[in-house]
């Protein structure tokens, strides 16, 4: 299968190298540029299929750098990500060509989900159903069902992101770090506890069985001083 190829521009490199890191754990191509000339440079060189573009820039703003790209010919999908929240900007940044607009801060898997609806609505690479299997657990992405064995699970948006992220991963243990910087707002904080509420409501919904399931051999596994991962564990 292709891999996408992403350019995120931002002016501030933390949040672009986030972004940039977790588009790879999805199998991605992805660089990163920190000004309007830099982002024209990486668009002409990397010919990206889908760009993340902030408005405010050190030189040529982001609606600059989308008229430019337009201009060029390129049709590529631009999802704006910026913390200009008014509705003016808005407006102004879909009928400029833009295709999406996310404020900041951000959660960063609302903007991948958002980059791969543009990415599906663009048909371009990776717009592919996608079927994560962990065991006798899967998750269709396109659906956003859950399953274990027979069993569909009813998760709460941030419960099916956490699983997801927890899949994505595995075998690789995530610490409580990861999963807060990977599922919350950028910049949400040490707030490790609600990782822990979040992973045990999980756990009871994935775990429960009865008479007549012998599927609830426990999937998400707490690694001490360490974080968690979901894989399966034989004897």
């Amino acid at each position: 299968m292709e891999r996408v190829r992403l350019l995120v521009v931002d002016d501030d490199p933390p949040i672009a190298d986030l972004v940039a890191t977790v588009a790879r754990y999805e199998g991605w191509d992805a660089v990163t540029a920190n000004s309007g000339e830099e982002a024209l440079r990486h668009a002409a060189e990397f010919d990206p299929d889908i760009v993340v573009l902030d408005l405010m820039l050190p030189d040529l703003d982001g609606f600059g750098v989308l008229d430019r790209l337009r201009a060029s010919g390129t049709m590529v999908p631009v999802v704006f990500l910026t913390a200009r929240d008014g509705v003016a900007d808005r407006v102004a940044g879909l009928t400029r060509g833009g295709d999406d607009y996310l404020v900041k801060p951000f959660a960063v898997e609302e903007l991948m989900a958002r980059l791969r609806t543009v990415l599906r609505r663009s048909a371009g690479p990776g717009f592919q159903r996608s079927l994560l299997q962990v065991a006798d657990l899967t998750m269709d992405e396109d659906t956003r069902e859950v399953r274990r064995g027979d069993r569909l699970l009813t998760l709460t948006p941030t419960e099916y992101e956490v699983l997801r992220y927890l899949m994505r991963r595995s075998p690789t243990v995530l610490t409580k770090a990861q999963i807060l910087d990977h599922v919350w707002e950028y910049g949400f904080g040490g707030r490790s506890n609600v990782v822990e509420l979040v992973v045990s409501r999980l756990r009871r919904k994935l775990d429960y069985t009865d008479d007549t399931v012998d599927d609830g051999a426990p999937l998400i596994h707490t690694v001490r001083g360490v974080g968690y991962v979901v894989r399966r564990v034989t004897e």
